[in-house]
């Protein structure tokens, strides 16, 4: 027999819940209503480690075709349940459809759109959850999915930049790097030997290669243990709170690269709480969900502190900008926001402005990055050319003597 969940009203008129054995869905909910329970809902039930091996892996793009989708069924005058069933039925992802079931189900019986995605969190962000439970009040639904379909594209187009970016940095290191071994590993020690048979002294440069490829043939192991050890030593103390707090503070400090991240935090920190301030949520809820939307620790630590000082009446824009995180346009921004009573406006704007800030920071560090990645990659193999070359003449005026 299987084991289901149940949730129903009791004979007295309260809510209960549980776990009941049957050979099927239909038979569980047959026992129950036998036992004068109400408003029955079924599921199967499933354990910790079975949920999290079968959760659903819903990709990012998904969901953002998802959400434009329902705005323009919503928008065309299609009732709310009849277009989930719709995107439900001709998802091609068997993930998708089992949770727009879900949905469909948690509609049926009488749930908000946001209430029935509160039971995907992995899937649908607090951000997303905490908008969309605005706009239903507010009665701006299809407005509001497509402002989190737009926010959902950009920060997709976002990250694809940066993966195309390293492509083809990746594809230029393996490529010297395999060249380096090939060399390294069969070619150099045959011009030993040959060296060795004529009592000649090889060149400096072939030297120092033969002696750094013989050290790492050498001490492979224990290179390979240690860099493993170092790297789970790494890992552990990043998962702490003062190890990832550490990590963060290290990011954003770093050239270029720390701009880009605090340009991406700001803009995203900016467009979430502008658009749940435009879909109706209280400011202080905005700011916790917005704070808690970011995954950097130290701007998490910052904007709490920012929250409070707000509760306490000191305003937005000036707790902001003692941070330092923000910059001194963002908070003016703000200011201006908070002082013509147009903070959603003014937040929007900002997002905007950093928006095309980031463009450039993201373009600025691409450019950085390829001809530094092909300099250092030159240089390796440049000098192990250099090395056989070397070695090469080596030869040829050995011979001539």
């Amino acid at each position: 027999m299987a084991k289901f969940a149940y949730t129903a009203v009791a004979p007295d008129g309260t809510a209960a819940k549980g776990t009941h054995r049957a050979p099927s869905v239909e038979d569980a909910e047959l026992a129950l209503y036998e036992q004068q329970f109400s408003d029955i809902r079924v599921s199967e039930h499933r354990g910790v480690l079975r949920t999290e091996l079968t959760a659903p892996r819903v990709k990012r793009h998904e969901v953002m075709h998802l959400t434009r989708q329902l705005g323009a069924f919503i928008r065309a005058g299609v009732p709310l349940l009849e277009a989930v069933h719709t995107l439900g039925s001709e998802a091609g992802n068997s993930s998708v459809r089992k949770m727009m079931r879900d949905v469909e189900d948690g509609l049926r019986a009488g749930e908000r759109l946001s209430e029935c995605l509160d039971r995907h969190p992995k899937i649908f962000p607090e951000f997303y959850r905490g908008i969309l439970r605005s706009a239903e009040l507010s009665g701006r639904l299809d407005t509001v999915l497509d402002e989190l379909a737009s926010y959902l594209e950009r920060d997709i187009e976002a990250r694809r930049k940066i993966k195309s970016a390293l492509i083809y940095p990746s594809m230029i290191a393996a490529m010297a790097l395999v060249t380096v071994v090939v060399l390294s590993a069969f070619v150099l020690p045959r011009f030993k030997d040959f060296f060795a048979s004529l009592h000649a002294e090889l060149p400096l440069p072939t030297r120092i290669l033969l002696a750094i490829t013989h050290f790492l043939s050498d001490w492979w192991v224990v290179l390979v243990g240690g860099s493993a050890g170092l790297a789970l030593l790494v890992f552990v103390l990043v998962r702490t709170p003062a190890g990832r707090f550490a990590k963060d503070k290290l990011l954003l400090r770093m050239p270029v690269l720390g701009s880009t991240i605090q340009f991406a935090l700001v803009e995203r920190f900016s467009r979430i709480l502008s658009s749940m301030v435009s879909a109706g949520v209280a400011l202080p809820e905005a700011m916790r969900v917005a704070t808690n939307s970011l995954r950097n620790k130290v701007f998490l630590r910052e904007l709490g502190h920012v929250r409070e000082a707000m509760l306490e009446g000191e305003g937005l824009a000036k707790p902001l900008a003692a941070t330092g995180l923000f910059p001194v346009t963002a908070a003016q921004m703000i200011r201006v926001g908070e002082e013509t009573g147009t903070l959603d406006d003014q937040l929007v704007v900002t997002a905007k402005y950093y928006e095309g800030e980031l463009d450039y920071k993201l373009t600025k560090l691409i450019g950085l990055l390829e001809p530094a990645v092909i300099v250092v990659m030159g240089l390796i193999v440049g000098f192990v050319a250099i090395a056989l070359v070397s070695a090469m003449y080596g030869i040829f005026s050995q011979v001539q003597t």
